[in-house]
């Protein structure tokens, strides 16, 4: 079980590095969540979220996905996360992604800095994406999906107290949840 366990991540790891809008640092990625959409209109709004610019997600059956974060409190940086998950169930594939959770009163943003928290199975995260085309005729079929997270529409609201929006950057998974992400915080010293 540790070995498939460890299979998966290494899954995640490798689809890193196939994301196009690849943000390397917490600035751009708040930046991309910033410019897309609804998501924009939540930092204004919420007491606080956490930032995670590379989520790294495998799995055939069974998966697993890692990522490391920072928490902010009214824009400003309190501390260190990381999220882990493991799943199973039909899956395949492997994903890197980025995600920011929004904590909407302060109720919210002390649950998930007690220490451990889970993201609970009623809440869903809204997945960013600007479009998708597709087109045939007399030379072949073609499709395409657009990445521009600047023009993305999306549709967003609390749930217990938290939003939840991603922004896939690379790889191909098919199965995508957050319900058994589960946290870990740590204060800046």
């Amino acid at each position: 079980m540790k070995a498939i366990g460890c299979a998966c991540l290494l899954m995640a790891w490798l689809a890193l590095p196939a994301g196009a809008a690849y943000a390397d640092d917490f600035s751009d990625t708040v930046a991309l969540f910033e410019h897309a959409g609804t998501s924009a209109r939540f930092f204004g709004s919420s007491y606080g979220y956490a930032l995670f610019p590379t989520i790294g997600k495998g799995g055939f059956g069974i998966g697993a996905a890692h990522g490391n974060g920072r928490v902010y409190r009214h824009g400003h940086y309190v501390g260190d996360t990381s999220m882990t998950q493991l799943s199973i169930g039909f899956q395949a594939g492997g994903q890197a992604y980025s995600e920011i959770i929004f904590f909407q009163d302060k109720r919210a943003f002390d649950a998930f800095t007690a220490g451990k928290y889970t993201l609970s199975g009623n809440v869903s995260a809204i997945a960013i994406t600007a479009g998708a085309s597709a087109s045939a005729g007399t030379q072949g079929s073609s499709a395409s999906a657009s990445g521009g997270e600047k023009d993305a529409q999306t549709a967003g609201r609390y749930q217990d107290g938290v939003a939840v929006f991603t922004i896939a950057k690379g790889g191909l998974m098919y199965e995508a949840a957050v319900a058994g992400q589960r946290f870990s915080y740590r204060p800046r010293t």
